[in-house]
């Protein structure tokens, strides 16, 4: 069966009738949507901006599917019961959000759901490089359970190219997730030379053949919209929601603003929220969110702005874990640009402390996990918002920070202030108001095992995700050597994100569930609108953009079971 290709004429108030409604543009939107189109539905994705892509689009397009077949297929060792012992051992049991139904069902929604994507033309590939996150922990992987899709050339989608989310604050290079650890070497490692050569000969290439290509999450979305607009999905840009309709207890349709006017769409099977998280709203942050907080410290797409959210909330809908983001250390710029700090917290000759001069974290964990350390550092009384990237001369002379290789230190960063610089460890500690006998006891206590590979306090450099972005080169660990040749450098972080982590309450099937225990009729949700089947934790490369795909099509499939009869065509 095929989904029916255009708005019904409408009935009586209503401007719009349709079967599915999904209020956002994300993955798990396009992937819902091109579930209902499968199983005979029509869905109608409307999208707030002007662009259509959502955070996914910005972000590293990766998913986290535990035991997928794509990476069976490349021989990846993988099962479900180790995906359930990792899930207990990494994500544990926070409340409804990880309960073992929701669990449950994303697991064994993956393989379907990949197969699905596969037949309808995303070209999904093995992720290498990447780990579990704690792939030490029972269950996890040092090998990754993470997809990505092969490169897509932005000409694919004709007059939709201007309509699509890019990111701003990154030159479009075609690159695959596992070039990014030897580019960030660049230009010192032999590897990373080559690397550069091939990525530049796959410009020159494309450029010649005519080709727009990219990778990350503008590839992912890319082929996810190209398969929704051969579906003939209908979508709308710049079209809020404004509330949602409900008669009897059921929520029926939305309320939006299009071309000027209040229109109503009635949503015969049901509505799909998938309309981001608050990331930009300053009062829901204060209200509900860890401090200090500023949506100045944001990476996640401007539309994060919670509104929807608060809609539901109004007419009873359950939230969770909404103090929760997608952590994500960061710098600010001296233009203002948050510039998030992954590869660099890997890299030897360096550390990270709060104003006492104290280290109090792996500073290679995963970013998730550093950004909830520096808050809970903080309320303690640490002063770790912002903390203090504490990096040598050798660090700076061999490694990318951002997007400046190594020995190539901006101007603008030094007199602006954003990169302090000094000869000595105290002078530094005195520019970035650390304390100066801290700093120093911390520098030597430091350096003593680092001249040895060794990092006693906090174990830096000994599980596979904190070696994929170190050095190789440097032994017998390369994540750690001593921070001793000057000048030194120091930077400050603080705990930027890529999107809120917490929202409204779902159960198994995506269904909104109200304080009571029991779903909205009519109402599902999934992505970063909700509370995370990761809980609290980001358990592998792409564990957020995975539970909005999952649950996206785990929505679509509860209505088809549920409307088949009313709604499907053959």
């Amino acid at each position: 069966m095929t989904g029916r290709q255009a708005e019904e004429p409408s009935e009586a108030g209503w401007d719009v009738v349709t079967d599915l409604v999904v209020v956002g543009s994300g993955g798990g939107s396009l992937c819902a949507a091109l579930a209902a189109h499968e199983g005979g539905m029509q869905a109608l994705v409307i999208e707030k901006t002007d662009t259509v892509g959502g955070s996914t689009a910005m972000s590293g397009g990766v998913l986290w599917l535990p035991d997928n077949p794509v990476s069976r297929r490349a021989g990846v060792q993988d099962s479900p019961e180790d995906a359930r012992r990792y899930f207990a051992s990494a994500v544990g049991d926070v409340g409804p959000s990880t309960s073992p139904a929701r669990v449950e069902a994303f697991l064994n929604t993956v393989e379907p759901m990949t197969e699905f994507l596969t037949q309808h033309g995303v070209p999904f590939k093995h992720c290498e490089g990447y780990s579990d996150y704690y792939d030490e922990r029972p269950g996890g992987k040092a090998r990754s359970r993470s997809l990505e899709t092969e490169l897509f050339d932005m000409n694919r989608l004709g007059p939709w190219r201007e309509k699509f989310r890019a990111r701003q604050d990154m030159p479009p290079i075609p690159l695959y997730t596992g070039e990014v650890s030897p580019l960030s070497l660049a230009p010192r490692s032999l590897r990373a030379a080559k690397t550069v050569a091939k990525v530049g000969a796959r410009i020159v290439a494309a450029k010649a053949k005519g080709q727009d290509l990219r990778g990350t999450g503008a590839a992912l979305q890319g082929w996810m919209l190209l398969a929704a607009l051969r579906a003939e999905i209908p979508v709308w840009t710049s079209t809020p929601v404004v509330d949602l309709v409900v008669e009897d207890g059921k929520v029926t349709g939305i309320e939006a603003e299009r071309d000027g006017r209040r229109i109503r769409v009635r949503a015969r099977a049901g509505v799909l929220l998938n309309s981001g998280g608050f990331a930009h709203n300053a009062a829901m942050r204060e209200k509900y969110g860890p401090s200090p907080s500023s949506t100045a410290w944001t990476s996640s797409n401007e539309g994060d702005t919670g509104e929807v959210i608060e809609a539901a909330m109004r007419h009873g809908a359950a939230v969770d874990l909404m103090e929760e983001a997608w952590w994500l250390p960061s710098s600010i710029l001296p233009d203002g640009t948050p510039q998030f700090a992954v590869y660099e917290r890997s890299k030897p000759h360096s550390f990270m402390v709060d104003t006492s001069g104290q280290r109090y974290v792996n500073e290679a964990a995963s970013y998730m996990e550093v950004g909830q350390a520096m808050y809970a550092r903080h309320s303690e009384g640490g002063g770790a918002v912002p903390s203090w990237f504490i990096l040598d001369s050798r660090h700076r002379g061999n490694y990318l920070w951002g997007m400046s290789p190594g020995g190539v230190t901006p101007r603008q960063w030094l007199t602006s202030g954003y990169m302090k610089k000094a000869h000595t460890i105290e002078a530094l500690a005195e520019q970035c108001g650390i304390d100066p006998a801290g700093l120093r006891a911390t520098t030597d206590r430091y350096n003593a095992s680092a001249a040895h590979g060794k990092d006693p306090d906090f174990h830096k450099g000994e599980r596979a995700y904190d070696r994929y972005y170190g050095d190789p080169r440097v032994g017998p660990n390369p994540c750690v050597a001593p921070v001793d040749k000057a000048p030194f450098y120091a930077v400050a972080l603080y705990p930027g994100d890529v999107g809120t982590a917490g929202g409204l309450l779902t159960d198994e099937h995506a269904r909104v569930m109200r304080e009571d225990g029991e779903p909205i009729p009519g109402l599902y949700a999934t992505g970063n609108c909700t509370a995370s089947v990761m809980g609290r934790t980001y358990p592998g490369a792409g564990a957020s953009i995975a539970a909005s795909f999952v649950f996206g099509w785990l929505a679509t499939h509860h209505m088809l079971k549920n409307t088949a009869r009313s709604t499907s065509v053959a």
